[in-house]
Protein backbone atom coordinates (compact mmCIF):
# COMPACT_ATOMS: atom_id res chain seq x y z
CA UNK A 1 0.00 0.00 0.00
CA UNK A 2 3.06 2.65 0.65
CA UNK A 3 6.25 3.25 -0.62
CA UNK A 4 8.46 4.42 2.14
CA UNK A 5 11.08 6.52 1.20
CA UNK A 6 13.69 6.69 4.68
CA UNK A 7 13.81 10.59 4.55
CA UNK A 8 11.79 13.07 5.99
CA UNK A 9 9.02 14.86 4.39
CA UNK A 10 10.24 18.07 5.33
CA UNK A 11 13.98 18.50 6.98
CA UNK A 12 14.09 18.96 11.07
CA UNK A 13 16.90 20.98 12.42
CA UNK A 14 16.86 22.68 15.65
CA UNK A 15 19.60 25.37 15.97
CA UNK A 16 20.00 23.93 19.77
CA UNK A 17 18.79 21.37 22.61
CA UNK A 18 16.17 22.96 24.72
CA UNK A 19 13.89 20.74 26.94
CA UNK A 20 11.22 23.06 27.57
CA UNK A 21 10.25 23.42 23.86
CA UNK A 22 10.19 19.83 23.28
CA UNK A 23 7.92 19.26 26.58
CA UNK A 24 5.51 21.46 24.51
CA UNK A 25 6.06 20.21 21.07
CA UNK A 26 5.46 16.42 21.96
CA UNK A 27 1.63 17.49 22.62
CA UNK A 28 1.43 17.04 18.87
CA UNK A 29 3.42 13.55 18.80
CA UNK A 30 0.65 12.45 20.98
CA UNK A 31 -2.02 15.09 22.67
CA UNK A 32 -5.73 15.08 21.90
CA UNK A 33 -4.93 17.41 18.25
CA UNK A 34 -1.90 15.54 17.81
CA UNK A 35 -0.52 13.46 14.86
CA UNK A 36 -1.22 9.93 16.19
CA UNK A 37 -4.68 10.95 16.57
CA UNK A 38 -5.10 12.26 12.98
CA UNK A 39 -3.58 9.76 11.38
CA UNK A 40 -5.26 6.77 13.17
CA UNK A 41 -8.71 8.73 12.98
CA UNK A 42 -8.39 9.22 8.97
CA UNK A 43 -6.90 5.91 8.13
CA UNK A 44 -9.83 4.27 10.30
CA UNK A 45 -12.37 6.52 8.90
CA UNK A 46 -12.22 5.70 5.24
CA UNK A 47 -13.49 2.82 5.49
CA UNK A 48 -16.63 4.12 5.78
CA UNK A 49 -16.24 6.42 3.23
CA UNK A 50 -18.95 5.87 0.36
CA UNK A 51 -16.74 7.24 -2.73
CA UNK A 52 -13.67 6.00 -4.04
CA UNK A 53 -12.22 9.53 -4.17
CA UNK A 54 -13.36 10.02 -0.63
CA UNK A 55 -11.41 7.02 0.64
CA UNK A 56 -8.21 7.94 -1.75
CA UNK A 57 -8.28 11.08 0.53
CA UNK A 58 -8.41 10.11 3.71
CA UNK A 59 -6.01 7.28 3.36
CA UNK A 60 -3.20 9.95 1.50
CA UNK A 61 -3.80 12.19 4.20
CA UNK A 62 -3.41 9.38 6.94
CA UNK A 63 -0.42 8.36 5.41
CA UNK A 64 0.76 11.79 5.27
CA UNK A 65 -0.03 12.07 8.89
CA UNK A 66 2.28 9.20 9.72
CA UNK A 67 5.12 11.44 8.38
CA UNK A 68 4.23 14.39 10.34
CA UNK A 69 4.37 12.25 13.50
CA UNK A 70 7.83 11.16 12.55
CA UNK A 71 8.85 14.61 12.04
CA UNK A 72 7.70 15.70 15.37
CA UNK A 73 9.75 12.23 16.42
CA UNK A 74 12.01 14.04 15.00
CA UNK A 75 11.77 17.13 16.23
CA UNK A 76 11.31 16.26 20.68
CA UNK A 77 14.67 13.74 20.13
CA UNK A 78 16.84 16.57 18.69
CA UNK A 79 15.79 19.10 21.06
CA UNK A 80 16.66 16.48 24.30
CA UNK A 81 19.86 15.36 22.21
CA UNK A 82 22.57 15.17 24.99
CA UNK A 83 20.39 16.50 27.82
CA UNK A 84 20.84 14.83 31.75
CA UNK A 85 18.58 14.38 34.29
CA UNK A 86 19.55 18.03 35.65
CA UNK A 87 18.10 19.73 31.80
CA UNK A 88 14.67 17.27 32.43
CA UNK A 89 14.24 18.76 35.87
CA UNK A 90 14.88 22.34 35.02
CA UNK A 91 12.28 22.08 32.06
CA UNK A 92 9.82 20.41 34.59
CA UNK A 93 9.72 17.13 32.61
CA UNK A 94 11.69 14.59 35.06
CA UNK A 95 8.90 12.38 34.54
CA UNK A 96 9.57 11.93 31.29
CA UNK A 97 13.37 11.36 31.79
CA UNK A 98 12.34 8.67 34.99
CA UNK A 99 10.15 6.62 32.33
CA UNK A 100 11.12 7.05 29.24
CA UNK A 101 15.23 8.84 29.31
CA UNK A 102 15.55 10.25 25.54
CA UNK A 103 12.34 8.03 24.16
CA UNK A 104 9.48 8.84 23.35
CA UNK A 105 6.27 8.45 24.63
CA UNK A 106 2.71 9.54 23.00
CA UNK A 107 1.64 12.40 25.68
CA UNK A 108 0.47 15.71 25.28
CA UNK A 109 2.19 18.77 27.05
CA UNK A 110 0.86 18.06 30.40
CA UNK A 111 2.34 13.94 30.29
CA UNK A 112 -1.15 12.58 29.85
CA UNK A 113 -1.11 9.99 27.75
CA UNK A 114 -2.75 9.66 24.31
CA UNK A 115 -6.26 8.02 24.62
CA UNK A 116 -8.45 6.39 22.03
CA UNK A 117 -11.07 8.62 23.10
CA UNK A 118 -9.77 11.81 20.88
CA UNK A 119 -10.91 10.30 18.18
CA UNK A 120 -14.31 9.35 16.66
CA UNK A 121 -15.33 7.47 13.71
CA UNK A 122 -19.58 7.25 13.19
CA UNK A 123 -19.50 5.49 9.82
CA UNK A 124 -21.49 8.80 8.77
CA UNK A 125 -19.60 10.21 6.17
CA UNK A 126 -20.86 13.71 6.80
CA UNK A 127 -20.68 13.79 11.03
CA UNK A 128 -16.56 11.59 10.04
CA UNK A 129 -15.90 14.46 7.82
CA UNK A 130 -17.05 17.33 9.73
CA UNK A 131 -15.12 16.27 12.50
CA UNK A 132 -11.97 15.96 10.37
CA UNK A 133 -12.07 19.30 9.04
CA UNK A 134 -12.27 20.59 13.13
CA UNK A 135 -8.98 18.56 13.66
CA UNK A 136 -7.50 20.15 10.97
CA UNK A 137 -8.11 23.85 13.07
CA UNK A 138 -7.02 22.48 15.87
CA UNK A 139 -3.74 21.08 14.95
CA UNK A 140 -3.42 24.53 12.76
CA UNK A 141 -3.86 26.21 16.29
CA UNK A 142 -1.21 24.48 17.78
CA UNK A 143 1.06 24.56 15.53
CA UNK A 144 0.19 28.34 15.86
CA UNK A 145 0.79 28.74 19.55
CA UNK A 146 4.09 26.60 19.33
CA UNK A 147 5.78 28.64 16.71
CA UNK A 148 4.51 31.46 19.24
CA UNK A 149 6.62 29.86 21.49
CA UNK A 150 10.07 29.01 20.23
CA UNK A 151 12.93 32.00 18.68
CA UNK A 152 14.35 29.02 17.47
CA UNK A 153 14.29 29.68 13.39
CA UNK A 154 15.11 25.66 12.03
CA UNK A 155 11.96 24.65 14.32
CA UNK A 156 9.84 27.60 13.71
CA UNK A 157 10.80 26.75 9.48
CA UNK A 158 9.72 22.75 10.36
CA UNK A 159 6.24 24.24 12.21
CA UNK A 160 5.24 26.10 9.88
CA UNK A 161 5.50 23.71 7.26
CA UNK A 162 3.26 21.52 8.92
CA UNK A 163 1.05 24.37 9.73
CA UNK A 164 0.64 24.70 6.05
CA UNK A 165 0.15 21.18 5.67
CA UNK A 166 -2.75 21.52 8.05
CA UNK A 167 -4.50 24.17 6.38
CA UNK A 168 -4.36 21.69 2.84
CA UNK A 169 -5.92 19.05 4.72
CA UNK A 170 -8.98 21.08 6.21
CA UNK A 171 -9.22 22.45 2.15
CA UNK A 172 -9.17 19.20 0.53
CA UNK A 173 -11.53 18.00 3.63
CA UNK A 174 -13.96 20.39 2.71
CA UNK A 175 -14.04 19.84 -0.71
CA UNK A 176 -14.54 15.95 -0.17
CA UNK A 177 -17.62 17.17 2.45
CA UNK A 178 -19.27 18.52 -0.94
CA UNK A 179 -18.24 16.00 -3.51
CA UNK A 180 -19.85 13.24 -0.43
CA UNK A 181 -23.12 15.69 -0.25
CA UNK A 182 -23.55 15.59 -3.89
CA UNK A 183 -23.37 11.82 -4.19
CA UNK A 184 -25.43 10.84 -1.42
CA UNK A 185 -27.83 13.08 -3.25
CA UNK A 186 -27.64 12.30 -6.46
CA UNK A 187 -27.59 8.31 -5.34
CA UNK A 188 -30.32 9.12 -3.31
CA UNK A 189 -29.41 7.91 -0.29
CA UNK A 190 -30.42 9.96 2.65
CA UNK A 191 -27.86 11.74 5.27
CA UNK A 192 -27.45 8.75 7.71
CA UNK A 193 -26.14 6.82 4.73
CA UNK A 194 -29.35 4.45 3.85
CA UNK A 195 -30.64 4.49 0.08
CA UNK A 196 -34.54 5.60 0.34
CA UNK A 197 -37.00 2.96 0.89
CA UNK A 198 -39.85 4.83 -0.79
CA UNK A 199 -38.92 4.09 -4.52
Amino acid sequence: MWIYEKKLEHPVRVTCPDVKFAKMVITQYGGPDGELGASLRYLNQRYSMPTDKAKALLTDIGTEELAHMEMIAAMVYKLVDGATCEDFKAAGWEGQYVQHNHGLFWTDANGIPWCASYIACLGDPIADLTEDMAAEQKARVTYEHLIACTDDPCVKDTLRFLWQREVVHFQRFGETLNDVQEWMCKSKHLWNGHKCGCE
